[in-house]
């Protein structure tokens, strides 16, 4: 690791651990299938795919099971932990119901050098813990998560990384040509140090003639090349998936602080690593405290902190949704077993990510109900036929998606359940899929009234060919009664008998039919009477037996 390169009277961040999720929505492979699983693509091994599956710690031998994995594991509800581990053997039969989660990695990537372009900060070289992808049954939704993790850092540099680091692609550049808000720099390094793949947050061509072209945002050279052979949905690129963007260009970020005094830092100080913000002196705050009074109330989850009323100032959680923060001192005695690093990585990891898959399969749903419609073509009986179909297909998603994945708590553990509602409330995810399941429900809801209009419309149809129809049945039927002897007439006779019937059950159908509405009336009105008259006699019935009572109080 690079010098951090602070003078000792600085703020040093003793170890400082960073994990990014960037949810993507993942592409349908056959329009036709009703539950996709993207993840055997990755199965197959070949030279140009870095990612293999990992298999988690129940399918391996029960000695290798650590007390850890047993305590993420109880955290979670029954529901949850049917999710997250599947189910072994039980119920009376031997088959393993597997996880709803599939998890690949590549170990190919070691390090990365982050070059910032604030003054005097020079490039820091963190360690890559892992580069996970994670697929999620029935759902096309895929999360990269990326940790990585430095020690002995400047509390700016940290500051910078947590602020610019996790950036999809930028929003704007400089008057220098830098992207706005972007590093300088971001370089993938190999075991040997070597550079895998480098940042082109600088090239304002490419980011402006594909948005031109797509309409679409660009991705990162770096971060194409980490999700590799995984491509962007809308550019000319060939790949086992295609993906698109499903948020904004901001990931979704943890950070883990672990400081010499965690209690000097200041309100400016916290409100920066809780809210991911660049650095601010004193003299310049980024906010000001009108705008964030209440940081404390809203943000902060202070169950294990002291702060400045004991010498032991233990942990702050904060949480705005997007990023989720842990700062603690580096004295052993202040951080407990629901502050420490192993829950961070795992319990608090995996809160985190149920939050934000929730909220990406949200909006891939709201995304794939607005782009059906949008090649919806109501003059297109194929269009609607293909409507129809999809729409069938997304409820069915939703629904499984409600019964398999939807979870209001996810622990009995008071910091984990809590914690919970925090992410959810910031993300406002119950109010999503309010709107989600609304916007299904009514579409579905068309599509019934829809249906029942166009049988409707056949009932009548038939209506109108039965009625004519009954005029040439009634006719041949009155010639077929042998009533008369008409089968020695003559022909002249027949005929004319023929026409005369023909015309006369024309003229009462027609008559019947024109008058149809005033017979319904009539048959209506018929049927009410003899109700009523059937209430009449039962209330007179049950007057007279009320009679006979009172004058023969043994009668009962």
């Amino acid at each position: 690791m690079s010098d951090p390169g602070v003078l000792p009277a600085e703020k040093l961040v003793r170890h400082f651990r960073q994990i990014l999720l960037w949810p993507l929505q993942l592409m349908p492979i056959r329009e036709d299938a009703s539950i996709q699983k993207h993840w055997e693509r990755l199965q197959v091994p070949d030279r140009d795919n870095p990612w293999r599956e990992l298999q988690d710690e129940f399918t391996g031998d029960p000695k290798q099971f650590q007390e850890r994995h047993y305590s993420e594991f109880v955290t979670f509800l029954p529901f949850v932990q049917r999710f997250l581990y599947g189910e072994g053997k039980g119920s009376g039969t031997d088959i393993l119901q597997e996880s709803s989660l599939r998890v690949f990695r590549r170990n190919d990537i070691a390090g990365v050098r982050i070059a910032c372009p604030a003054p005097g900060s020079k490039a820091i070289v963190l360690t890559v813990a892992h580069v996970d992808l994670y697929f999620f049954y029935d759902i096309d939704v895929a999360i990269l998560v990326v940790e990585v993790c430095g020690d002995d850092l400047a509390l700016p540099l940290v500051q910078n990384v947590l602020f610019r680091f996790g950036r999809c692609y930028p929003t704007y550049w400089d008057t220098d040509g830098h992207g706005g808000h972007c590093p300088q720099s971001v370089e993938w390094l190999s075991i040997e140090g070597k550079v895998l793949a480098r940042s082109d947050y600088e090239n304002r061509d490419k980011y402006l003639s594909f948005v031109c072209q797509y309409r679409s945002p660009c991705m990162a050279s770096h971060w194409e090349y980490v999700l590799e052979p995984l491509v962007l949905h809308h550019s000319g690129k060939k790949g086992l998936i295609r993906y698109r963007q499903i948020e904004y260009h901001l990931m979704p970020l943890m950070a883990y602080l672990v400081m010499d005094d965690a209690k000097s830092l200041t309100r400016q100080e916290f409100i920066q690593l809780g809210l991911a913000a660049a650095p601010a002196s004193s003299e310049s705050p980024l906010y000001f405290d009108r705008h964030l009074g209440d940081f404390e109330s809203r943000f902060c989850y202070d169950r294990f902190w002291n702060g400045q009323e004991q010498e032991c100032a233990g942990t702050r959680f904060m949480c705005t949704g997007r990023v989720f923060t842990m700062v603690g001192d580096r004295n052993p005695s202040a951080i407990g077993r629901k502050t420490d690093l192993e829950q961070f990585r795992h319990e608090y990891f995996l809160l985190f990510l149920i939050s934000h898959f929730h909220r990406a399969a949200l909006l891939m749903l709201q995304d794939r109900l607005v782009d059906v419609t949008n090649r919806l073509d109501v003059s297109s009986v194929q269009s609607l036929r293909s409507f129809r179909r999809t729409i069938r297909q997304m409820l069915g998603v939703f629904l499984r998606f409600t019964q398999r994945y939807w979870f209001h708590e996810v622990s009995d553990h008071s910091q984990a359940k809590d914690l919970f509602r925090m992410i959810s409330q910031h993300l406002n995810t119950p109010r999503l899929y309010d709107e989600v399941r609304t916007a299904i429900e009514d579409t579905n809801q068309y599509l019934d009234s829809d249906a029942l209009r166009r049988q409707g419309e056949t009932m009548v149809r038939l209506t109108v060919v039965a009625t004519v129809g009954l005029i040439g049945v009634s006719t041949t039927g009155f010639l077929g009664m042998n009533l008369f002897a008409l089968a020695e007439s003559s022909a002249m006779t027949r005929v004319f008998v023929f026409l005369v019937v023909l015309v006369t059950v024309f003229v009462v159908t027609f008559y019947t039919v024109l008058k149809s509405s005033r017979l319904a009336d009539f048959l209506e009105s018929l049927a009410d009477e003899r109700q009523s008259s059937r209430g009449k006699l039962a209330a007179f019935t049950n007057v007279w037996k009320g009679k006979r009572e009172k004058a023969n109080p043994f009668a009962r």
